[in-house]
C-alpha cells in the first residue's frame, strides 16, 4: 500500500501544477475522473485501520473510535488548497448526499498542513467547498499529525519559502481516500482522481 501512495504522490503533485496553471489560466478544472474500482482493498476483519487523537476545527477531541458502528471516509486534505482538495471534497461530499442514511459514512479529514489550522480557513472551506455536518476536521501540530500521515502511508512534502519577512509553506502530498466501516477495519483505498460512484461501490460491499 505504501508503494502504491508514493507513487500517487508524484502524480498528485505533477497534476496539482497542472491544475493550478489551468485554474490560473481560464478557471478550468483537474481531468475527468475515469470509472475506477479501488487502488487496494482488503477483506473484512484484515487490517484495522490505525486510530489517532486530535483535534476537530473547533478545539473538541477528536478519533476515528468516536464513529465505530458507522462507516467512515478518512482523508487528508490540505485546508489552504484551492487546486485538488477542494475537488476531492466535493466528490466526498456527494458520497455522502448519494449515500442511504442507514450507511451515510463520515468524513474525517486529516489536515496535511498544520500551517493553515485557523478559524478563518476553515469557514472560508465550509462556506466554499459547502462542507456538511458529515465532514470533520482532525488537526493538530505536525508532531502529532505526521505519525497521522505515516501510519496511512501518506507521504506530505513541505517547500517552504520566505517572501518578504513571511514564511511561506507550499504543501504536496499524496491525495487519497480511505474507506474504513463500521467496525473500525480499512476496507479500501482510493488515490484521487475518482468518481462518487467508484465509492458508492465500496461502500455497498462493506456488509461482504
Amino acid at each position: 500500500m505504501r508503494r502504491v501512495l508514493l507513487a500517487a504522490a508524484v502524480v498528485v503533485g505533477a497534476t496539482a501544477g497542472s491544475a493550478l496553471a489551468l485554474v490560473h489560466a481560464g478557471g478550468g478544472s483537474a481531468p475527468a475522473a475515469q470509472p475506477s474500482d479501488a487502488n487496494v482493498s482488503w477483506p473484512a476483519g484484515a487490517k484495522r485501520a490505525p486510530d489517532f487523537r486530535l483535534a476537530d476545527a473547533g478545539g473538541a477531541p477528536i478519533s476515528l473510535a468516536r464513529f465505530r458502528g458507522r462507516p467512515v471516509i478518512v482523508t487528508f486534505i490540505d485546508p489552504a488548497c484551492t487546486t485538488l482538495c477542494p475537488l476531492e471534497a466535493k466528490v466526498l461530499e456527494e458520497v455522502v448526499a448519494r449515500s442511504a442514511p442507514s450507511r451515510r459514512p463520515a468524513i474525517v479529514a486529516v489536515s496535511v498542513n498544520p500551517w493553515a489550522q485557523s478559524h478563518a480557513v476553515f469557514a472560508g472551506d465550509a462556506r466554499e467547498w459547502r462542507l456538511t455536518r458529515d465532514w470533520h476536521w482532525a488537526i493538530g501540530p505536525r508532531r502529532r499529525l505526521a505519525p497521522v500521515w505515516k501510519r496511512y502511508g501518506i507521504a506530505v512534502l513541505d517547500r517552504k519559502k520566505v517572501v518578504g519577512k513571511i514564511v511561506v509553506h507550499e504543501i504536496s502530498h499524496t491525495e487519497a481516500a480511505v474507506l474504513v466501516d463500521a467496525r473500525g477495519f480499512q476496507r479500501a483505498l482510493y488515490a484521487y482522481p475518482f468518481r462518487p460512484q467508484d465509492l458508492e461501490r465500496g461502500l455497498a460491499r462493506l456488509g461482504t
